[in-house]
């Protein structure tokens, strides 16, 4: 991609409608594609969606996990809003995945490409442990976009740490999407697995899901024409 900003997708972390206008329009014209996640589409539904994203490209992070029949219907319904990222649960397995890719594919042109969720940035391997999954976390999360890509998947989130071993895993063309990265001139805050922008990009990610390091920031606009920067410079 030309252009840095590009690779950034600006998450709107917000739950009402008025602080979800706000942030966009801090943003100013600069932001390629915004992320809107499960509590504000809990919180406003489809209606609201549309109001905030309008005609910018959407990630619809919904991380949608049930029986087959059940994510099918809801990547249908999540069609409406036109997103051009939606992301399921990859731990679904494999029969939830297809469901949901052949739900997907009735959009038609405008089907939304589908992203599976490895292991969240938020857990460490002691958290896999805890719940019953297989550590280390670098094999769980190449088991998992294996079985992702096997089951038609277009790609998936995954840690900075990750990228490596699931780019030689998945091969160039399966779109990894980066989320817990934190520029040098931030704090991590709570993700256990932050890595820089520009680290991120060298390691393999297609994009990069930044939040608050932008949102947050005196000048959103000016914070996210710094992380390009920084991504262009490598």
């Amino acid at each position: 991609m030309a252009d840095p900003a590009a690779r950034i997708i600006v998450a709107i972390d917000r739950m009402t409608l008025a602080d979800a206008h706000a942030d966009v329009g801090r943003l100013g014209e600069r932001a390629s594609c915004l992320k809107l996640g499960l509590e504000f589409f809990v919180a406003n539904g489809p209606q609201g969606v549309r109001a905030v994203a309008g005609p910018a490209p959407l990630f619809l992070d919904l991380k949608l996990h049930d029986i087959p029949n059940t994510v099918a219907g809801g990547v249908r319904s999540a069609c409406s809003v036109n997103p051009r990222f939606l992301t399921i649960h990859t731990s679904g397995g494999e029969a939830m995945m297809r469901a949901a890719v052949d739900a997907a594919k009735a959009a038609g042109s405008s089907r939304p490409k589908l992203l599976g969720i490895t292991v969240l940035t938020s857990l460490d391997d002691s958290d896999l442990a805890a719940v019953g999954q297989s550590t280390p976390m670098r094999d769980q999360a190449r088991r998992l976009a294996a079985l992702a890509q096997k089951s038609g998947l277009d790609g998936v989130v995954c840690s900075a740490h990750e990228l490596g071993a699931l780019r030689a895993e998945c091969g160039k063309d399966f779109l990894l999407v980066t989320p817990g990265i934190r520029p040098s001139w931030t704090t991590a805050q709570d993700q256990k697995r932050a890595t820089t922008p520009a680290e991120a990009i060298r390691l393999g990610a297609d994009y990069l899901v930044i939040g608050r390091p932008i949102t947050q920031s005196d000048d959103p606009a000016a914070a996210l024409a710094r992380i390009a920067a920084e991504i262009e410079a490598g």
